[in-house]
């Protein structure tokens, strides 16, 4: 779905289509436009907001069993020309967050703006743009046509054109088809293409290549990449953690509502899980009883594979001792010290708020 300005979309059409007003019978002046409404800002942001702010954010629903949280207190600011990746297992809260942020729904509680303006305004003036997991395709219409169609709805702002969002969005070859025939990964390009329409400063994108196979993932992200070195801001939602890592300059991890770490790739890794010092002896079982008495610091995880032992550690100086204590007391060879992977520093950091949440059904 793209986010179009509300006050151009009829209301003879379903909400959730992005659509456009039928033209005037004569050209007429433009009508005089109110200033967006803007939130304070204080200091240097007041020249140059962030992309996006979020303060003390809270979301809740009503629900039978009583109130449900989906944003719990959530503090983020995004800089103008950041990729930014929202991860975190279904659940977490990562849409609940983007809609506020596209205008959507409205906080609970605490605030969020974006370029220094309330969402909703954001959107009108064509400054951010989305692409959901679903939205409103008309699949009787030709993909040409549809979008033609959303690029009326932006005649009174600057837009792009649309062969030119057809092209950056890969499907040019796909204007004459029908949407209806077109396959899950194409209709997500087509949805792309409208959120470049009105040239958007910031792009959001929710689980953007779920329901993609591999190729079609790929080939989203290249275009993705030529978008962002263009300066564009990105922020995406994912729980796919090869897209946070290979794509983000910073993952923002969720669990629960709330985040539960901010930082790169690494900084996420030494956080949560620390380093995996390993090495090959003679006997794995001496070892071990080794290590076991040095009582290093912080967390500490003893793993046996064959004759290589590997000691899961989460402290530097604990690092160092099981590695010393590998070479010269164990008679180890063959050592390796590696941070902990991804994928254990994303269940290290969620595991823990989310089983402190699991009675609440968070969207």
């Amino acid at each position: 779905m793209t986010i179009t300005p509300p006050r151009y979309r009829p209301h003879d059409l379903p909400s959730s289509i992005p659509s456009a007003p039928a033209p005037a019978p004569a050209p007429a002046p433009a009508p005089t436009r109110r200033a967006p409404a803007t939130l304070p800002l204080e200091g240097s942001a007041a020249h140059t907001p962030f992309a996006v702010r979020l303060a003390g954010l809270r979301r809740t629903f009503g629900a039978r069993s009583g109130e449900v949280v989906a944003v719990d207190h959530v503090d983020l600011t995004v800089e103008p020309g950041e990729i930014v990746a929202l991860l975190g297992p279904n659940g977490a809260g990562k849409s609940t967050t983007l809609d506020v942020v596209l205008g959507l729904i409205e906080a609970t509680a605490g605030e969020a703006a974006v370029f220094g303006m309330r969402p909703r305004s954001a959107v009108e003036a064509g400054l951010v743009a989305g692409v959901l997991q679903t939205g409103g395709l008309l699949p009787d219409l030709r993909v040409g046509e549809v979008v033609e169609y959303v690029a009326a709805a932006y005649r009174r702002l600057p837009h792009a054109g649309v062969d030119d969002v057809l092209e950056r969005a890969g499907i040019t070859h796909l204007a004459a088809r029908r949407v209806s025939k077109c396959s899950g990964g194409e209709q997500q390009r087509l949805r792309f293409a409208l959120a470049l329409l009105p040239d958007p400063r910031l792009l959001v994108l929710d689980e953007p290549t779920a329901g993609m196979d591999v190729t079609a993932r790929r080939e989203f992200w290249a275009t993705m990449h030529e978008e962002a070195e263009r300066g564009r801001t990105v922020v995406f939602a994912t729980h796919y953690l090869e897209e946070a890592d290979s794509f983000a300059d910073r993952i923002v991890l969720v669990a629960g509502g709330r985040v539960v770490a901010d930082g790169s790739t690494e900084e996420i890794r030494s956080r949560a899980a620390g380093k995996v010092v390993s090495a090959r002896v003679l006997d794995p079982a001496a070892a071990s009883r080794r290590l076991t008495a040095l009582d290093l610091p912080g967390d500490v995880r003893l793993e046996t594979q064959g004759h290589r032992v590997l000691v899961h550690v989460r402290d530097v100086e604990a690092a160092d001792a099981a590695a010393i204590t590998l070479l010269t007391a164990c008679d180890g060879r063959d050592l390796t010290v590696v941070p902990a992977s991804l994928d254990e520093a994303f269940v290290a950091l969620t595991s823990q708020t989310t089983s402190q949440t699991m009675h609440q059904e968070i969207r």
